[in-house]
């Protein structure tokens, strides 16, 4: 959506039944969760780092903090698509 020297802004919707590719989020960010769904975090070997049926998955409208991600996939295992906006705070 934007990105520049001091902030990158994404906007990410995995559809139900969808995984990412693998990917890193570079720097710390906030993450608004638009819309919600469980969803499967794993590392780029393939082992589970968050498994969201078996905690809870954010709520819709909930604003999220997080360091730097290293390389890891999302797989939307629900039936909502999961849409989130993050910004990365550069430097």
């Amino acid at each position: 959506m934007l990105e520049n020297e001091r902030v990158r802004v994404l906007e990410t919707r995995i559809p139900a039944g969808e995984t990412t590719a693998v990917h890193t989020h570079r720097w710390p960010n906030v993450q608004h969760v638009l819309s919600s769904s469980e969803f499967v975090r794993r590392d780029d070997g393939g082992a589970i780092l968050l498994d969201t049926r078996r905690t809870r998955p954010p709520e819709p409208g909930v604003t999220l903090w997080s360091e730097a991600l290293p390389p890891h996939s999302i797989e939307n295992v629900g039936d909502q698509d999961l849409h989130v906006i993050m910004v990365e705070l550069k430097g």
